[in-house]
């Protein structure tokens, strides 16, 4: 039997055209279903019999998505433990001093030492470690162009599309729909700063989740019948600096942080 660590894997696998003939709205909520068990792989009419046989019973899951991050955290600071720091930060903009990295997440300091110690200025979970060490580990450090892009645009970004508008765009956008604080916050909590509308958006907040790597949020407000939308985009080189995965658990991560944020306001 198959062995299957997130309902990521299981996404994979399917077609992606969200056709509904499992019962589930989307591809992604029935990989969700089958990794929790809820419902049997073979309930995708569009599977292969030997895709089905494979993967088919019990899904083995030696831990659960937090811990599967955690367990990415301690490899990815083995591998620190083992990198030249110095190099590091030279490549990616960031400072080294006394065998301690340190650079800048959302402008609170961040910093990783030759041993994998992590400290810093605030709480930053899982889904914005893990981005931060692989951004220390392979980022290559190209200076932004001021050019915007779709993450659909980015390399390996077309596959992952839909699943990154549901689980990071569309949240953002209830948020914002909802909690009139949530701009004002990217602002005085996250370090943004507010521009010029991005394709004549309402409202752009500019975003450095990393020195390197800026993030625009553009929201337009509903309008003459018309549903409000929320978009994020990357620089041009904003793939050079940070994996796919890394781009996605980091956005993912951001919506989690700012919805629990409205849920505590009431919004």
């Amino acid at each position: 039997m198959a062995r299957i660590n997130n309902p990521m894997e299981i996404f994979k696998l399917l077609n992606g055209s969200n056709c509904r003939e499992c019962n589930e709205k989307t591809c992604l909520a029935f990989a969700v279903a089958v990794f929790k068990e809820k419902r049997p792989i073979h309930a995708c009419p569009h599977l292969d019999k030997a895709v089905i046989d494979k993967y088919s019973g019990a899904v083995e899951k030696p831990n659960t998505i937090d811990e599967f991050k955690e367990e990415a955290i301690g490899s990815l600071k083995q591998e620190i433990a083992g990198a030249n720091l110095a190099e590091a930060a030279e490549r990616i903009g960031a400072d080294f001093s006394n065998g301690r990295l340190t650079l800048k997440v959302f402008g609170k300091e961040f910093g990783v030492d030759t041993r994998g110690n992590l400290s810093s200025d605030v709480h930053i979970n899982a889904y914005m470690v893990v981005p931060v060490l692989n951004h220390i580990l392979n980022g290559k450090g190209c200076k932004p162009k001021g050019e915007w892009i779709t993450f659909r645009e980015l390399s390996g970004g077309p596959p992952r599309y839909a699943h990154f508008q549901q689980r990071c765009e569309n949240p953002l956008k209830k948020v914002a729909d909802t909690y009139t604080d949530l701009f004002q916050d990217m602002l005085d909590i996250f370090d943004g700063k507010q521009v010029d509308g991005h394709v004549n958006s309402d409202i752009s907040i500019l975003l450095h989740p990393l020195p390197r790597f800026p993030m625009l949020v553009c929201y337009w407000k509903p309008e003459d019948g018309i549903d409000s939308s929320l978009h994020i985009y990357f620089d041009t080189v904003s793939d050079d600096n940070l994996d796919i995965e890394s781009i996605y658990t980091m956005n993912e991560g951001i919506a989690m942080m700012f919805e629990k944020i409205a849920l505590r306001h009431g919004a």
